[in-house]
């Protein structure tokens, strides 16, 4: 099961809610016919938008009762629904636990997590002395992925890395 977003609150009486989506697709929740709250399957009927938040109407959820009870749950998607990527792009889940190896320096740590700064992701890097790096996942800075050797390849410039 993959993480997509979370119902943080609902939408007037007819039971609709609103998804913050974690992923910067969240056109995806119109190819999915059902998703999971909580490991519950449920299906989706309606999918709409409103800013950056994902508007859903499951079946069985038709009144706002009903909707503030899903409030705070989590939503899944089945692993098999991703979409495939092209070249060079890769899930989150794919890369975490990786071997985080500079140019200059080897390995420097382990890729904890990825969050989305807005302008653009972040890695963050659970340092090998300690401590994390933030490490702004762009060209310039990120370099590749070796998926042989579980290594995501970065190029830090002066005054990034501290030992």
């Amino acid at each position: 099961m993959i993480k997509i977003g979370e119902v943080v609150n609902v939408v007037g009486l007819r039971g609709e809610l609103k998804i913050y989506p974690y992923s910067e697709n969240k056109e995806r929740f119109e190819t999915l016919k059902t998703v999971y709250f909580d490991k519950a399957e449920v299906t989706i009927e309606q999918v709409r938008y409103k800013d950056n938040l994902v508007i859903l109407k499951i079946q069985g959820v038709d009144d706002r009762t009903g909707a503030e009870a899903c409030r705070g749950k989590e939503v899944f998607m089945n692993d098999e629904d991703l979409e495939e990527l092209p070249e060079g792009t890769y899930y989150v889940k794919d890369i975490l636990g990786f071997l985080v190896e500079d140019v200059a320096r080897g390995v420097i740590g382990t890729l904890k997590d990825v969050r989305d700064n807005g302008a653009q992701d972040l890695f963050i890097i659970e340092k090998n002395n300690g401590g994390e790096l933030l490490v702004p996942a762009v060209e310039q800075f990120f370099t590749g992925v070796d998926l042989d050797r579980k290594v995501v390849l970065v190029d830090l410039i002066e005054g990034m890395y501290e030992d």
